[in-house]
């Protein structure tokens, strides 16, 4: 099975079953990756998160913020959820049941003990989905579930990512952009991005600020643990509160 394959389970896993509180919760733990240097970013993100960014951070490019092969949920809310999406190789099965849970108001919790060894292996079924096919689904629920509550929103990131996303928006949520951000001086000299692709006339033109000049909610394309540290010291320096100004779609 792709869970034996992925990894198993560590004594003390029991301890799993016994947090299984409220019937719409779903249940993980920490990780021990094998071999230990292999996606060291990722391993860093499942484990560290803190309660709160279990929930805020489901939007970004690293999928469910509890790995699937260590889920624990109740045969109750599995069926009330929908069985799993079994279209084969290419089907991103485990976001789009958990993306369907948050739907239903499920919960996630995370157990702060390691009790996966989580194997990586270039046969796993992970790597046959597509990109393209995540940033699809990725983007869907991030219209659905965060942008209807803003009436505006600055996309943190002018360079290719951000651009990404605006392009991929909806015309009505392509409207709330109300500029990008960067820190990149030559970005930001540049003034705007211009949509060349719109239908528009004129064609919208998004002005480019640095990131001090703009003004919340943000909605964040620059990759977290990449940049030293200097990425993540110049958010913080907002004094933001994540979910409420700003939220991770990197």
């Amino acid at each position: 099975t792709e869970l034996a394959q992925l990894g198993c389970l560590r004594p003390g896993g029991g301890f799993l079953t016994s947090t299984l509180g409220a019937t719409q919760d779903i249940v993980g733990c920490q990780v021990r990756r094998d071999p230990p240097d292999s996606t060291e970013r990722y391993t860093r993100w499942i484990n560290q998160l803190t309660p709160t960014q279990l929930l805020t951070q489901v939007f970004t490019s690293n999928g469910p913020t509890v790995i699937m092969p260590t889920w624990f949920c109740s045969r109750a809310w599995f069926s009330h959820v929908g069985p799993f999406d079994e279209g084969g190789r290419g089907v991103p099965e485990d976001l789009l049941f958990f993306y369907e849970h948050l739907r239903k108001g499920g919960s996630v919790i995370r157990v702060d003990q390691t009790l996966l060894l989580y194997r990586y292996h270039l046969q796993a079924a992970t790597h046959s989905v597509r990109e393209a096919t995540i940033w699809s689904h990725r983007v869907c629920f991030l219209e659905e579930r965060a942008l209807p509550h803003w009436a505006a929103f600055t996309i943190w990131n002018a360079g290719k990512q951000g651009r990404r996303l605006y392009r991929s928006l909806t015309a009505a949520n392509q409207r709330k952009v109300v500029a990008f951000c960067d820190v990149d001086e030559n970005k930001i000299r540049k003034g705007f991005y211009c949509h060349e692709d719109s239908q528009e006339r004129p064609k919208p033109r998004i002005p480019i600020l640095h990131f001090r000049a703009a003004r919340p909610p943000f909605i964040i394309c620059v990759k977290l643990d990449l940049t030293g540290g200097a990425f993540e010291d110049n958010l913080r320096s907002l004094h933001l509160q994540e979910g409420q100004d700003f939220l991770h779609f990197s």
